[in-house]
């Protein structure tokens, strides 16, 4: 608006002075004088209109935009730079992309190694958290960097505010297949013991309860089969004798008749069958042996021949009997049911359990 403003001013002026220089030229003095001083008020007048309007127009100021601040940011990719974990030898690998700016204050950067510091500032900011870190959990590690180091922070001189992008954290290859391997090692010794403790107990629980004596025999077969009391009653023997054999002793006086192999505490020869659940199994021999005996009763309770309960069993008998000094009987069980000489838990040293954590996959 002003500028058309001042365009038509323009052109009023050059009009004037064009027409007063054709009057002074062409017309008699006293017509171009009138017209000068026509032309002189007409000028005066305009200018006292434009004071008047500069004071009652509001003025306009444009403040200069703010110089814009260039920030000089840097960058430098360090890649496979060794960490410390909190297991010795189990090194984590660390890459990332480094940033930096100066901050203007402090040390004068051209006297400085700014790349030297930055790198120096990220790593150490990195290693205060991955050496409290197990190498086991190497991605959640890594999220955990990831945040950690992407603020910018400044360093210990002062003069850079330091940051990382992209970071990546590793192990090696040896060091994940070991970890994987302790991983596998330690849940399998977790089953191993378990499996140890389940056997002990089972050992304990039939020497010093099952077979303490034959009514404690005869009372724990008795609630396994409570539906055939009569095979109880049939069984009394055979249990009674197994009591016996476990506890190093002779068949109680009460039980002895019971004993359809023993006559007046010696051995007889007989041809005679006898039922076991049921079925008719007869003598594999005139004198029957220890093992015979255990044999039926093994029979007696469906532990058949590939059953590893029947397999448990047997070695827990054995060792009871070995250790009532009867070395003779528990040899023979050993031959006669393929069992290993010396006990599951003689002089056994189970190895230490390896550290809990597993490697991420």
């Amino acid at each position: 608006m002003t500028s058309g403003r001042t365009t038509v001013t323009i052109y009023l002026v050059v009009f004037s002075g064009l027409v007063l220089v054709a009057l002074i030229l062409f017309a008699p003095q006293p017509l171009w004088l009138g017209a000068l001083l026509l032309v002189a008020f007409g000028a005066v007048c305009l200018g006292i209109a434009k004071v008047m309007r500069r004071h009652t127009e509001p003025s306009v100021t444009y403040a200069d935009p703010p110089p814009v601040l260039s920030v000089e940011r840097r960058e430098h990719r360090i890649a496979e730079v060794a960490l410390p974990s909190v297991w010795d030898d189990y090194d984590f690998v660390f890459s990332a992309m480094v940033r930096w700016s100066p901050t203007g204050v402090g040390t004068d950067e051209s006297f400085v190694n700014a790349e030297a510091l930055a790198v120096e500032a990220i790593l150490t900011r990195a290693r205060r958290i991955t050496e409290h870190r197990p190498p086991g959990r190497v991605s959640l590690v890594q999220h955990e960097l990831s945040g950690a180091l992407s603020r910018m922070e400044p360093d210990d001189t002062g003069c850079l505010r330091v940051m990382a992008e992209s970071v990546t954290l590793t192990l090696s290859e040896d060091d994940h297949n070991r970890l994987a391997k302790l991983a596998s090692t330690r849940k399998e010794n977790a089953v191993w013991e378990h499996e140890m403790r389940y056997q002990q107990s089972r050992r304990a629980y039939l020497s010093e309860h099952v077979l303490k004596d034959p009514g404690s025999a005869v009372v724990w077969w008795l609630a396994k089969n409570d539906d055939h009391i009569e095979k109880t009653v049939k069984d009394i023997g055979l249990l009674a004798q197994l009591s016996s054999a476990a506890n190093n002793t002779h068949v109680p006086e009460p039980f002895l008749h019971l004993v359809p192999e023993s006559v007046n505490g010696e051995r007889a020869t007989t041809s005679e069958a006898y039922a076991v659940n049921g079925e008719t199994v007869l003598p594999t021999s005139t004198s029957r042996m220890p093992a015979d005996h255990f044999d039926a009763f093994l029979v007696s309770l469906d532990l058949l021949e590939g059953d590893p309960e029947r397999a448990l069993l047997s070695r827990q008998v054995s060792d009871v009997l070995r250790k009532h000094d009867r070395q003779d009987v528990a040899d023979e069980l050993n031959r006669r049911f393929d069992i290993p000489g010396t006990s599951l838990f003689d002089d056994f040293d189970p190895p230490s359990a390896p550290p809990d954590d597993e490697p991420d996959r």
